[in-house]
């Protein structure tokens, strides 16, 4: 059995806190020690309004269980303010949890570019603004975790969340590049792909289903990312209902044509079954190993 994981001295950052996935981390967290900035803007599921309840009523579960918390209002675009905000009451950030998410569904020839902009503007910059005005402060203390909420519909797409997909992978994609930036000054950064029955996935899992999909079944997880125990950076982890696992690249070895002669689409068509065997698949971890087999290709010839 492992020591007993807490966050006494730390303070942590959690945006959408005020329902769902972020109430269940902002609680855990607060359970653990750690000081809490309950974020949320009040809005709803699809981003529109603003209603400050939300966030000050996690925030009074939090005191009245015996923790700290701060209450914040502002939108993760003005991800500043939030920090800021940590700053003043607590002196100090330690962690952030990138939560805040909203939903515009629609196929892709149905959606305008409100529905697309939208979404990138909560998803990616608001959790690159939250993430950026952390980041001197977590570099300055040699120390600090991040944790970025993607999606299984960022992984493997689903109908109707083209914009909501493309967010998520992306939020993937700046998870790898803050893990190498930071790990040098003790900044480990992961993400997490989580199903939670919350007010976003009501209505689109079974009722059955959905019951069981509690969201502090998810929060373990997120908060054991946040410790200083947890040793890994730049992970990605499905998680919900209980279960949890991690997720990794794979890609074929591929084929390697000379490189000092022509090559032709009838010779990649060729090949193409080839192209596309996973049989001794290979699992690069970064981009030097991920350019092993061109390199390799350009040896041979």
């Amino acid at each position: 059995m492992s020591e007993s994981i807490r966050f006494e001295d730390k303070v942590v950052v959690v945006t959408g806190a005020g329902g769902g996935l972020g109430r269940a981390h902002a609680l855990l967290f607060a359970q653990h020690g750690a000081r809490v900035v309950v974020n949320d803007l009040g809005g709803s599921s699809q981003g529109e309004g603003a209603n400050a309840s939300a966030a000050d009523r996690v925030v009074a579960e939090i005191r009245e269980a015996g923790g700290t918390a701060v209450a914040n209002h502002d939108s993760v675009t003005d991800g500043d303010k939030i920090i800021q905000n940590a700053l003043d009451a607590f002196g100090r950030v330690d962690v952030v949890v990138n939560n805040a998410g909203i939903l515009r569904d629609k196929s892709f020839h149905k959606m305008d570019d409100s529905d697309w902009d939208l979404v990138y503007r909560v998803h990616v910059e608001g959790a690159f603004k939250v993430s950026r005005a952390a980041w001197p402060h977590l570099r300055e203390q040699n120390f600090g975790r991040i944790i970025f909420t993607a999606s299984t519909s960022g992984i493997y797409g689903n109908f109707g969340q083209s914009n909501y997909g493309m967010a998520k992978l992306g939020l993937y994609g700046l998870t790898r590049t803050l893990a190498i930036e930071g790990r040098k000054h003790n900044i480990l950064v992961n993400a997490i792909a989580p199903t939670g029955g919350t007010r976003m996935t009501e209505g689109l899992i079974p009722a059955e289903v959905f019951a069981k999909l509690k969201p502090e079944l998810v929060s373990p997880l997120v908060v054991y990312l946040g410790s200083e125990g947890c040793e890994d950076t730049g992970g990605l982890y499905e998680v919900g209902g209980g279960w949890m696992g991690k997720v990794r690249w794979e890609r074929s070895l591929g084929v390697g044509f000379n490189p000092d002669q022509a090559l032709s689409v009838e010779a990649v068509a060729d090949h193409w079954a080839q192209i596309g065997d996973f049989d001794g698949a290979v699992h690069p971890r970064d981009n030097i190993e991920a350019l092993n087999e061109m390199m390799q290709n350009l040896r041979r010839y």
